[in-house]
């Protein structure tokens, strides 16, 4: 287990524990599920694990989380969550339609390439055969959904003002996300030479100049 896993909430003498008790500990049992989901699989890890792990009873674990599953979408929703921009970080704000784009790109390839990101990736592709929900845990709570919708509208609106060709704005969102975080991840997985912070900046700006003049086709670059 991680050095970095929070050691278990402190518990009160008597009655009902505080709501903030209550967040501690569930976030303590989220550390601990996290951690052997990510270093023993899912399949491995058992709801005695967690709560032996953790230091609970199997009583406090099921007042908390239904089942294996809800437990593994609940790790997923907060790794997610951790993925996210900051709220005062505007992505979409400011500049063209490329500066917007390579600014995204910077930002998706740093969060794919995230510990957390990595290990999750690497669990699905060893188990999701076995345990096909867990793949649908995952695209439930993506944050690329939303990073696609965005995009879509950006090229959506770049559409409208005729400086794009391409008539299928999310699809084309969706193939540029593949084309950010594709081959610096299978690379950052051991398939290959991890990049360097160097080139990643440089794989960002070259797949957005490459998608833009792809979506443009016979259109003068802006």
């Amino acid at each position: 287990m991680r050095d970095d896993v929070a050691a278990a909430p402190e518990k009160r003498r008597g009655g009902r524990p505080s709501k903030a008790d209550a967040e501690r500990l569930a976030e303590h049992i989220l550390d601990i599920a996290t951690d052997l989901f990510l270093t023993q699989g899912y399949g491995a890890t058992s709801i005695e694990a967690v709560a032996q792990h953790a230091g609970i009873a199997k009583r406090t674990f099921y007042a908390r989380f239904t089942d294996k599953p809800a437990l593994f979408a609940a790790v997923v929703h907060r790794i997610v969550e951790r993925l996210r921009p900051p709220g005062d970080v505007r992505l979409y704000d400011g500049g063209s339609c490329e500066d917007v784009l390579r600014r995204l790109a910077r930002f998706i390839l740093r969060a794919a390439l995230t510990h957390e990101a990595l290990a999750l990736n690497r669990l699905l592709l060893a188990e999701s055969s076995r345990f096909p929900e867990l793949a649908a845990v995952v695209a439930r709570e993506a944050a690329s959904a939303e990073a696609i919708r965005h995009i879509g509208e950006l090229l959506e609106s770049e559409r409208r003002a005729g400086r794009l060709l391409f008539d299928k704005p999310q699809f084309a969102a969706e193939h540029l996300i593949q084309m950010i975080v594709g081959q610096p991840q299978r690379r950052a997985l051991g398939l290959g030479t991890k990049m360097s912070e160097t080139e990643l900046e440089r794989w960002a700006d070259d797949t957005v100049t490459l998608f833009l003049y792809g979506c443009r086709g016979r259109a003068e670059p802006a």
